[in-house]
């Protein structure tokens, strides 16, 4: 009994500490595999708040392997589990978070304004349990339309692709047809929300010639960017997109924020509320410069010469 007793009384501090551990809530919209290299600056921008997971952190991670409707049910999940912090990305992430807690602080990696999608009241005061970082992904779409437009002046015709379950995709579209307008070209509008769709979005391009594709910002083609990538060298077809590791793994051009700083920022942010900062107290950061990174190995593959003015801008040259 003495030696019963005394287990107990040891297994007492040692579920005290495990508890006194903090616990992040990681709800991700796409996949491990995909979204490996960005967890690292995550890491490390927890690291510089004093924070490493398995030591002094706990993280319990859901996936929703590109599949939004996953989203609430997760959310839910990581409510019920009560952590200290919920971590996502991007409007279905964000509001699936939201939708499931109005108490537990929300970091998000927004691809759209979280201002006019009603996440935060301001960017400098968000003044609820929502702060994070936004790219800029749906004001920059049409940016995009215009470099693409500058790197291949003979396409008549340029093909949008963007996912149908994003919120921001219908959005996003009105102004890259201004955009298109502005430039004297045609807009063909491409919806994919599964690899196979992708596949049959690439082959109908063949009817109307586009001449050259921008991929939308979205998850899920953050996830499939090497099919993506190959899709577009498989049909010659110059694209942008919109972030560097597209053009990392062999696509022609991306414009961007970055989003392994914005992850960084993700693991900074969620430290400090950790420590007791208040999200509401925590503005909203932008990104104050993009990457704009050219691939002069797949420009050259694809017969085109990128222009010096394209260049001379360019954060980054792959060749």
């Amino acid at each position: 009994m003495l030696l019963l007793a005394g287990a107990m009384t040891a297994a007492h501090p040692l579920r005290a500490q495990q508890k006194a551990m903090p616990v992040i809530g990681f709800l991700g919209v796409g996949s491990l595999g995909a979204y490996a290299p960005v967890l690292v600056t995550f890491h490390q921008g927890l690291s510089e708040i004093g924070y490493v997971e398995g030591q002094n952190l706990a993280i319990e991670y859901r996936w929703a392997e590109d599949r939004y409707d996953r989203l609430p049910a997760l959310a839910a999940d990581l409510v019920g589990r009560k952590v200290d912090v919920i971590v996502t990305g991007t409007t279905p992430g964000i509001q699936a978070a939201k939708s499931a807690t109005s108490t537990i602080p929300i970091v998000f990696f927004a691809v759209g304004d979280p201002v006019q999608d009603g996440f935060v009241a301001s960017l400098a005061r968000p003044g609820g349990n929502l702060t994070g970082f936004s790219i800029l992904g749906r004001e920059l779409t049409p940016k995009r339309l215009e470099l693409l437009s500058e790197l291949v002046p003979q396409a008549r015709v340029i093909a949008l692709l963007v996912n149908p379950n994003n919120p921001i995709a219908e959005p996003m579209i009105p102004d890259v047809q201004e955009a298109a307008g502005a430039k004297g070209v045609q807009l063909q509008i491409l919806k994919a929300s599964t690899e196979g769709e992708i596949d049959a979005a690439f082959a109908s391009l063949v009817r109307p010639q586009a001449g050259a594709l921008l991929v939308g910002s979205d998850p899920f083609f953050f996830s499939r960017r090497e099919h993506l990538v190959a899709l577009a060298s498989r049909h010659v077809l110059p694209a942008i997109y919109f972030a560097r590791e597209f053009a990392a793994a062999g696509g022609l051009i991306s414009y961007g924020a970055s989003i392994a700083a914005g992850n960084q920022l993700l693991g900074i942010y969620a430290g400090k509320i950790l420590k007791g900062a208040k999200p509401a107290d925590l503005p909203v950061q932008q990104p104050t410069t993009f990457e704009l990174v050219v691939n002069l190995k797949t420009a050259e593959a694809l017969g085109l010469t990128v222009p010096p003015s394209i260049l001379a801008r360019a954060d980054e040259v792959i060749d």
